[in-house]
């Protein structure tokens, strides 16, 4: 999946707006511009479309646990992991804090079923001989879902 469908994703979710996006950026430690960000939202067939640059993408990922979860100075600063969508699930999984049985919630709700062994399969370090992939269209429907969930529960 590429990296600009899952920071527009991510923007839904939260209902924020592009230059808060810009400053989850900046507390993963990284600096974008609001031009850039704004080129990252274009549709891929708009004119003036950039494609979201792994190292950002890492940034943001880093930033966006910062920006739910806080800030912790006693601690080390996240590594920068290159964002597969393997890591994308498993930063999106502590950023907004989620259980096995949330995902697997989140999943049901988006009308795709997984059992719980091959979610932890997802989550396994690669190499690891139950490790497995995370496809586009896994990771597609886990948006979608935690899109609803997030939506949902920030209804008044």
């Amino acid at each position: 999946m590429i990296n600009n469908d899952v920071i527009r994703s991510v923007r839904y979710i939260l209902n924020i707006s592009e230059f808060k996006l810009a400053d989850i950026v900046k507390l993963g430690g990284g600096e974008v511009t609001q031009a850039n960000m704004n080129a990252y939202m274009k549709p891929e067939d708009e004119p003036g479309f950039i494609e979201c640059p792994q190292k950002v993408m890492s940034q943001f990922l880093n930033g966006l646990i910062y920006y739910k979860r806080g800030k912790d100075e006693s601690r080390p600063p996240l590594a920068h992991e290159l964002p597969t969508n393997n890591v994308v699930l498993k930063k999106l999984r502590v950023a907004f804090e989620l259980k096995d049985d949330d995902i697997l919630e989140i999943l049901t709700k988006a009308g795709f079923k997984v059992s719980k062994t091959e979610l932890s399969a997802f989550f396994r370090k690669e190499g690891h001989m139950n490790y497995r992939v995370v496809g586009d269209q896994f990771l597609r429907n886990f948006l979608k879902g935690l899109s609803e969930r997030e939506r949902q529960n920030s209804k008044p």
